[in-house]
């Protein structure tokens, strides 16, 4: 049984689980970048260098990036304390190292707080179509506005104000300087 569980703690460190590219690979990838931009300083190609996302991928801006990020870790969290868990478990198993299943329960107990925060943060946010929904909405005014009315002089026509300014009327005199962007 002993020899069982060295058998999986050694095929969890040794087997890569999280590498999704091989090592090769991204030598290739680096080598052909290299080759790209080699070959733009030989001929010289005029203008600016602008970062772009790769081929096939959705650009992400810096909330949706910091979102990401956010995600990734809350998973790892995640995923430590399901591994730490199991593995205590397994430990426990071994009569003599019995007192182990301590550690199991406060694993277990991680985890479940973990998981009621993780949920309990789900509830809070709104959803992105519910975010998008709401910067959509028409801005709604805290008051009603009352029409206001101005008039030129005591005796004068009332008219309506548009922003705080009357507006003109059809005998309005209005004197319009243009100026030239040198002046």
């Amino acid at each position: 049984m002993l020899l069982v569980v060295f058998a999986i703690m050694w095929a969890a460190f040794l087997v890569p689980w999280g590498r999704r590219r091989s090592e090769a690979s991204t030598v290739t990838d680096h080598e052909r970048r290299m080759e790209l931009l080699a070959h733009a300083e030989v001929h010289g190609t005029a203008g600016r260098w602008i970062v772009t996302p790769r081929k096939g991928m959705r650009f992400l801006g810096p909330h949706e990036r910091e979102r990401a990020r956010t995600l990734e870790r809350r998973r790892r969290v995640l995923v430590f304390l399901l591994e730490g868990l199991g593995l205590s478990l397994l430990i426990g198993l071994v009569p003599p190292l019995r007192p182990v299943w301590g550690v199991s329960v406060a694993f277990g107990v991680a985890l479940l707080l973990y998981t009621w925060a993780l949920l309990a943060i789900k509830s809070r946010t709104p959803r992105p179509h519910e975010r998008l929904a709401a910067a959509r909405a028409p801005a709604r005014p805290t008051r009603t506005a009352r029409p206001r009315h101005v008039a030129n002089g005591l005796k004068g026509p009332v008219r309506p104000t548009i922003n705080g300014l009357g507006s003109l009327g059809e005998g309005d005199r209005v004197h319009v300087v243009v100026k030239t962007a040198s002046a």
